[in-house]
């Protein structure tokens, strides 16, 4: 008997299509972590991301048998992961919202990646968390998976300047926290 950590992709899935629990532990195990990766990024909290993160592998089990075996499977989940995040945070419900920040003409932009290198990726992250919700799930959309303005603007029901606007607030809140931190540093 094999076991199932050493199952090949295209076995495990095939052995989930067929509902074998220790499969789906075994599949769970293999990209649940990389899975919460995408799901800290959207999530406001750690206890967000995990019910992300579980809703979105119910969702991965109910629908693996419409997996066709093509391109790449961690993809296929990503793409599950992110449209539950969605779900979770709808964009149209925080399209108005305030941030208490607004661009203004004379804001600096920080093009120097020196200023931003020294961070680590948990720092970025953390910053990233702190946006609003419209702002961080644009954010992730277009600049970690790279989803274009249009077709951000199709999946959340936005207009794509609406999906250009939250973004340029994005980065310029990003830069100010940025800023900040620099202050402290000095």
């Amino acid at each position: 008997m094999i076991k199932t950590n050493q199952l090949t992709e295209e076995q495990l899935i095939k052995a989930c299509i067929r509902k074998d629990a220790a499969c789906e532990k075994e599949l769970f195990m293999r990209y649940g972590s990389r899975m919460l990766g995408v799901c800290n990024r959207y999530a406001r909290n750690t206890a967000d991301a995990e019910d992300i993160l579980q809703d979105a592998f119910i969702k991965v089990f109910d629908k693996i048998q419409q997996f066709k075996f093509e391109g790449s499977f961690e993809g296929w989940i990503r793409k599950i992961v992110v449209n539950t995040a969605l779900k979770k945070y709808s964009v149209q419900r925080y399209e108005k919202e305030v941030s208490g920040y607004e661009i203004k003409d004379r804001d600096e932009m920080i093009t120097d990646p020196g200023i931003y290198s020294h961070l680590t990726h948990k720092e970025l992250l953390e910053m990233i968390k702190k946006l609003p919700d419209g702002y961080r799930v644009i954010f992730n959309l277009y600049v970690i998976e790279g989803y274009q303005h249009d077709e951000i603007a199709e999946m959340l029901g936005i207009q794509p300047g609406t999906s250009r606007s939250q973004l340029v607030k994005a980065r310029a809140m990003l830069q100010k926290q940025i800023a900040e931190l620099q202050k402290i540093a000095v």
